[in-house]
């Protein structure tokens, strides 16, 4: 199927394309505040248990049924961990050790990720040579970031930088379990499910790890974990579906490359953050990796070269 290009966006579809980016990049804001007070895990636990009865209540308005099928709570299960507990809880962790800004960037590396995973694992979604050199554009902007140190010696930051690393792939994962174990679902009960799913995940976890959550928190910290569960997930998933009904999978990706703007300028205002110019290079290569994966960009270049008449 051919895909849509990219200037065929329409403008209602293009404001939701960038609001979706602003609550998206905020997360790594909310979440840098709410870590002065909240360990990761935490953080992770209270974004997926408050988002619950949220979407719940939206489905419900929907006239959406929820499912009965144990085939699709253990299908849920899985996306809750793939999607939600493993990813949330490796980006938190890792903003402990590095800046919002650049957890940003590297979470951008998970639109090449995906199309590697999908074409290893997806019959109809082959590995072409230029998702291949996409990813392989997004690692080298990933190595540029983390500098040669990171061969060696040991900072706990490359750890952290791996770790979202780790979190990038498992969204790609995701991608691919959604697409085949739960594609006869509604969108917005998937997205009830996987919540369900990580939130009966991450409540013995956190439990273990981190002892029961204190509520004795502050306001600007309650406002985050508030942002974090309202804006960048219950509000987000009605945008990102929206968007995929109105716009189509491949605008939707664009989305990758507007959230670090957006996450970056957050924290350079409020929290006092810097980017260092080989964040700024390394994000340049990740986003030329995205253009080179996606294709379109190319596409357009190569047909509006003059032909030479003989």
């Amino acid at each position: 199927m051919a895909q849509t290009p990219m200037i065929s966006i329409d403008l209602k579809a293009a404001i939701m394309l960038l609001l979706l980016a602003a609550v998206w990049g905020g997360s790594f804001f909310f979440a840098e505040v709410a870590l002065s007070e909240v360990p990761p895990l935490t953080i992770t636990l209270h974004r997926v248990f408050w988002a619950v009865p949220l979407l719940a209540l939206i489905v419900g308005l929907k006239g959406l049924r929820f499912p009965t099928s144990l085939r699709v709570w253990g299908a849920f299960l899985v996306m809750g961990a793939l999607n939600n507990a493993i990813p949330f809880s490796l980006i938190f962790w890792g903003q402990t050790q590095i800046n919002s800004g650049l957890a940003s960037i590297l979470n951008a590396t998970t639109a090449m990720f995906a199309a590697v995973v999908a074409g290893v694992l997806l019959k109809d979604e082959p590995l072409t040579p230029k998702k291949i050199v996409g990813a392989a554009l997004g690692i080298a902007g990933v190595a540029f970031i983390m500098g040669p140190s990171a061969l060696t010696e040991f900072n706990p930051s490359n750890l952290a930088q791996l770790a979202i690393l780790g979190a990038t792939l498992s969204y790609a994962f995701a991608g691919v379990w959604g697409r085949t174990a739960l594609s006869d679902q509604p969108p917005l009960v998937n997205a009830f499910g996987m919540l369900v799913g990580s939130t009966i995940l991450m409540i013995p976890v956190v439990y273990v790890v981190d002892g029961p959550p204190s509520f004795a928190l502050s306001p600007s910290v309650w406002a985050a974990l508030l942002g974090l569960v309202v804006l960048s997930t219950v509000l987000a998933y009605i945008l990102y579906f929206a968007i995929l009904a109105r716009a189509g999978a491949a605008n939707l990706l664009l989305v990758t490359l507007l959230i670090p703007p957006f996450a970056i300028a957050l924290g350079v205002m409020f929290l006092g953050e810097r980017m260092e110019p080989e964040a700024w290079i390394g994000f340049g290569i990740i986003a030329l990796g995205f253009a080179v994966t996606d294709g379109r960009l190319f596409s357009r270049l190569l047909r509006r070269r003059p032909r030479h008449v003989k």
